[in-house]
């Protein structure tokens, strides 16, 4: 009997700890319930954005990317960045091999793979950050604020967060900044 409550707890106790699997889409992306659905027109993904009082975030993922996985399990969830995703920001995925039109601000269209190829981005994840106001004439990666490749941690992207939405560089920081671990004093 001790050994069967013992079991049961061990199991409990395992299946608290393990994260919670965010569900993949056909197309092999991982879906979380706060990605938002988009016709890849990033200007009204922007207005979109806007209308509803937060930034927009683009997050350029692949089939099979391990570092994918590891930021929608570990980075994501985690308490400094999942309220600040539902809350603050329209997020919407970009597929780097995908065969999707993308409508970039500068009113150029091409596939996700030709349009990720075009912003230069050939390492997943790439999470891009926009300003609230796109100049005419620019594609995303041009007018982005911020552009991250790979899984950075929770912390570091809580703080990126929050300084996209204070503006920016218009914020009294740049992104070095803000990357850069402050220096002790020693």
């Amino acid at each position: 009997m001790k050994a069967l409550a013992l079991a049961l707890w061990l199991g409990a106790s395992s299946a608290l700890a393990a994260p919670l699997a965010v569900p993949l889409g056909d197309d092999g992306l991982h879906k979380p319930d706060w990605l938002e659905e988009s016709f890849l027109d990033l200007r009204e993904d922007l207005e979109e954005a806007q209308a509803g009082g937060r930034s927009l975030l683009i997050s350029i993922e692949q089939r099979g990317c391990i570092y994918c996985a590891k930021m929608h399990s570990e980075i994501f969830p985690d308490p400094q960045v999942a309220q600040r995703l539902r809350d603050d920001f329209r997020v919407i995925q970009v597929d780097l091999a995908g065969s999707l039109e993308v409508t970039d601000f500068d009113g150029s269209i091409a596939t996700e793979k030709a349009t990720a190829r075009a912003w230069g981005v050939n390492f997943t994840p790439t999470l891009i950050f926009l300003p609230a106001q796109v100049p005419p004439g620019l594609t995303a990666r041009q007018a982005a604020l911020a552009v991250l490749p790979g899984s950075p941690s929770a912390p570091v992207l809580a703080e990126v967060m929050d300084w996209v939405r204070a503006g920016g560089e218009l914020s009294g920081r740049t992104l070095k900044e803000v990357l850069s671990p402050p220096q002790s004093a020693n």
